[in-house]
């Protein structure tokens, strides 16, 4: 593990010299409202009368490709459709210790930024938005606690994990338990996580990004956009070993989510329990995260409507075009806000339009 933590501070160090380059993040302006062991809270923009809207990012690298240019910004999209924008920043964890599971980020961590919402806005229920692993924990969340969740919004997010659930779930049928892979670390790197993807789905993660960028060539917008996502995918982030366990374990391979049998503490959840309308994004063409392991697990939602994505030029990686690519942010954004919109609205405030 020792080289690979060292491998991750090497990343992290290219990664500069691209911000040095001018290919650094353009983030938002954003205050930090709360903050504890595992995550700080960031909240956008000025005082605003919208719903909020609660963003859980993936835990496995910065959260800043949320917001990593002004025109490939799906923070700004949010608030500029009158969205009150939060988003969980979870934080590097501690050295030795055993670290956070999914009780926690799943659990402990979203609800203590819902308070925090709450407490910077008044909104005792929020609208939850994830993307890969972040859908993920928001989902787990929201089907624990509907009394804290209006919608929820799927970027690509694996709630079932069994033979439907692609090219990760199939290399890690075929691993090592994950107390074996760890051997008795506390975390780990994510240039572990990376190379493991890498593996699992070398069309997805290599082949693919060599592909997009000789296609970006041909335009300096999409050239620009290609290296500031590579710049992010530098921002290696380790994991802390309790939630890789899980994630692995309980999750990949024994599917219990989906299966109903999630025990987080006191509470055993499942993706049936999600009652909420839901929105998902999928990408028909994914081996990574196929549309089949997000949608065959919403059968107790209130409401489920389906967007397809269709992949962009000078994303780098398609997994995340959803969130950066210029087809995204003119065909799919402005449906999803104005859906986030509508569903978090309160009954009075609709009343009054009426």
């Amino acid at each position: 593990m020792f080289a690979l933590h060292m491998l991750d501070r090497m990343r992290r160090m290219r990664g500069l010299m691209l911000d040095a380059a001018g290919f650094g993040p353009e983030e938002s302006p954003f205050r930090v409202i709360a903050a504890r062991p595992g995550f700080r809270l960031r909240a956008y923009g000025g005082p605003a009368e919208g719903p909020a809207l609660l963003i859980v990012p993936a835990p496995i690298k910065r959260p800043y490709i949320w917001d990593i240019a002004p025109d490939a910004s799906a923070v700004r999209r949010c608030l500029g459709g009158g969205l009150r924008v939060y988003l969980i920043e979870w934080t590097e964890p501690d050295e030795g210790a055993p670290g956070s599971g999914l009780a926690d980020y799943a659990g402990a961590h979203i609800a203590a930024a819902v308070d925090a919402v709450d407490a910077d806005g008044g909104a005792g229920r929020v609208l939850l938005a994830g993307h890969s692993l972040g859908g993920t924990l928001a989902a787990i969340f929201a089907a624990g606690h509907p009394d804290r969740v209006s919608a929820l919004l799927l970027l690509e997010a694996p709630l079932a994990f069994g033979a439907a659930a692609g090219d990760l779930a199939a290399m890690v049928a075929k691993a090592p338990p994950a107390d074996a892979l760890l051997d008795g670390a506390s975390s780990v790197p994510g240039s572990m996580l990376t190379n493991a993807s890498v593996r699992a789905a070398p069309d997805a993660f290599s082949r693919e990004v060599w592909r997009d960028r000789l296609a970006s060539l041909a335009d300096p917008k999409d050239a620009r956009l290609h290296t500031q996502v590579m710049r992010w995918a530098l921002d290696e982030f380790a994991m802390p070993a309790r939630l890789f366990e899980d994630v692995v374990e309980r999750l990949y391979r024994e599917d219990r989510f989906a299966r109903g049998t999630l025990r987080l503490g006191a509470r055993t959840v499942g993706s049936a329990a999600i009652a909420c309308p839901v929105l998902a994004a999928v990408d028909p063409r994914s081996t990574v995260i196929p549309a089949a392991s997000t949608l065959s697990a919403l059968s107790g939602a209130s409401e489920v409507r389906v967007l397809r994505y269709g992949g962009d030029r000078g994303v780098a990686l398609q997994h995340v075009g959803v969130l950066v690519g210029r087809s995204a942010h003119e065909s799919l954004w402005p449906e999803i806000v104005a859906w986030l919109y509508a569903r978090g609205r309160a009954p009075e405030d609709e009343a009054k339009t009426k």
